[in-house]
């Protein structure tokens, strides 16, 4: 269990903070199940109610510092995502984003970015699947390794750019 204050990343939404854990009095269940209050971090005014035994939401620990830091040493050696078949991908680029891992975000970005460009060198449009998982990883990623690293999410990029010796073209 967590302790208020703390950050985790809560499913898709993401990286959220812990604003309370309580036991809410709902009229005519009795139930004394408690409940974190949430408050996404990059998605100001809404908060979340979710048991704090839920097991149908991945609910994590933000990363520490070292292992943000590890992480993005570690973005050359993370292969990307082997699927030829583009109903298999968008299959597998949705589990990546429900996985919560970061290295699976990393993955989609690097597939997609891949694709975008093999793309674009032959004349064809990016596909839309492939745009919407690389922002979805990009948001997720980004928003962690802010809170991780304490720098602004808009400051993530050039990070990244500083410390991985494989440049993608400004993206990873």
């Amino acid at each position: 269990m967590f302790e208020k204050g703390n950050y985790i990343v809560y499913g898709t939404t993401g990286v959220c903070e812990i604003e309370d854990i309580t036991a809410p009095d709902i009229a005519g269940t009795g139930s004394t199940r408690l409940y974190y209050v949430l408050s996404p971090c990059f998605q100001k005014g809404n908060r979340i109610f979710t048991p704090v035994d839920n097991e149908k939401v991945v609910i994590r620990a933000v990363m520490t510092q070292e292992e943000a830091d590890a992480l993005v040493n570690e973005i050359p050696a993370i292969e990307e995502l082997a699927v030829l078949d583009d109903k298999q991908r968008e299959k597998c680029y949705r589990e990546a984003i429900r996985s919560g891992d970061p290295r699976e975000w990393i993955r989609i970005i690097k597939t997609s970015y891949f694709r975008q460009q093999d793309r674009r060198a032959k004349g064809k449009k990016v596909t839309a699947v492939d745009e919407r998982y690389f922002h979805a990883a990009e948001d997720q990623l980004y928003a962690e390794l802010s809170v991780s690293l304490g720098i602004a999410r808009e400051d993530v990029r050039g990070y990244i750019q500083e410390r991985v010796p494989l440049r993608i073209d400004g993206d990873i």
